[in-house]
């Protein structure tokens, strides 16, 4: 019994799949689910990848875990769902496998499909929602879409310590370490969509895919007017903020991540659909060149917008700060 597994552990376990599932996920949320015995022993585990299966995280694990599953847990990162979509409900397929109790970390939000617990416990099955803030960070990206109607949207930028993203010659590569361009992979493969201006495009001609094995591909997108010589990317001929949640909401995209010049990333900041900030900083100095966003409008302190720090990390000898928009 020593190697039994607190709730919290476990649910560290399962944002790890959760993370790792997300690039995956168009439409639906990256849910992570995990089965035990009656003993607290791990038998099986899954994760929601929407691009590969249709299944859901609690139907992967139940069907690796077999009649193993009878009389034990089912961990869950988000409430087990109560509704016909593509596949059936789960809480049909927790109900037919002998389960004895469900734990979920975060309570459904989406109308449609909420109320699993209620049927669950209808049906004489534990059900006990285990609140975890763990939980909730890793499934932001589709939180934020049920409950504002558009994806979440981070901007990652690479700069100087003060605040260049380019030199006065233009160039650029490479501000930052090989190791933090490696971590902006993993970023790129976590996310649905990488969205780029056609300035950026076509002064850098980035591939905006994660250069990892076996990595999902996101939605590459290129925004603004000008013609590119590609028809490998999603082009939005506009510079309508707008229009791009329309292309965005349309393919189901939970998590966004913008990598663009100044320009465009102040016009979306300034339309106020910026929610998250992550920025590795080199120790380098320029004292000139061009800035990471332009000008906002902002003509005074008390106009400044603010934003939460949400972690750092040294990386090589660069600096990665997370940062999420405080609003009202």
């Amino acid at each position: 019994m020593g190697n039994v597994k607190s709730t919290d552990e476990i649910y560290r376990d399962l944002a790890a799949l959760s993370r790792a599932a997300s690039g995956w996920c168009i439409h639906n949320p990256n849910v992570a689910a995990a089965v035990y015995d009656a003993d607290g022993c791990f038998i099986a585990e899954g994760a929601h990848k929407k691009k590969i299966s249709n299944d859901h995280a609690e139907v992967i694990a139940l069907n690796a875990a077999g009649s193993k599953a009878r009389g034990g847990t089912l961990y869950v990162s988000l409430e087990p769902c109560n509704h016909t979509g593509a596949t059936g409900p789960c809480t049909e397929a927790i109900k037919s496998s002998g389960i004895k109790r469900v734990v979920y970390a975060v309570a459904d939000p989406n109308p449609i499909a909420r109320g699993g617990a209620q049927a669950l416990q209808e049906a004489g099955i534990e059900a006990i929602h285990q609140p975890s803030s763990t939980m909730e960070f890793e499934q932001r990206a589709w939180l934020h879409r049920i409950t504002t109607g558009r994806p979440l949207i981070t901007a990652k930028v690479a700069i100087t310590l003060d605040g260049y993203i380019a030199a006065e010659d233009g160039t650029s590569q490479w501000i930052t370490s090989e190791a933090s361009r490696e971590d902006v992979q993993y970023l790129r493969a976590q996310v649905g969509a990488v969205i780029t201006s056609t300035e950026t495009f076509l002064n850098d001609q980035p591939s905006l895919l994660p250069r990892i094995a076996n990595a999902p591909t996101p939605l590459r997108v290129v925004m603004g007017t000008r013609d590119i010589p590609s028809t490998q990317f999603t082009h939005l001929k506009s510079h309508e903020i707008a229009e791009l949640i329309e292309l965005l909401n349309n393919e189901g995209i939970n998590h966004a991540l913008v990598e663009s010049g100044g320009k465009l990333l102040a016009s979306l900041i300034k339309g106020d659909v910026i929610d998250e900030l992550m920025i590795y900083q080199a120790p380098k100095l320029l004292g000139a060149g061009k800035k990471w966003v332009e000008a906002l409008g902002i003509n005074s302190l008390s106009q400044a917008l603010t934003w939460e720090l949400l972690g750092t990390e040294r990386i090589s000898d660069d600096v990665k700060s997370h940062y999420r928009r405080v609003r009202g």
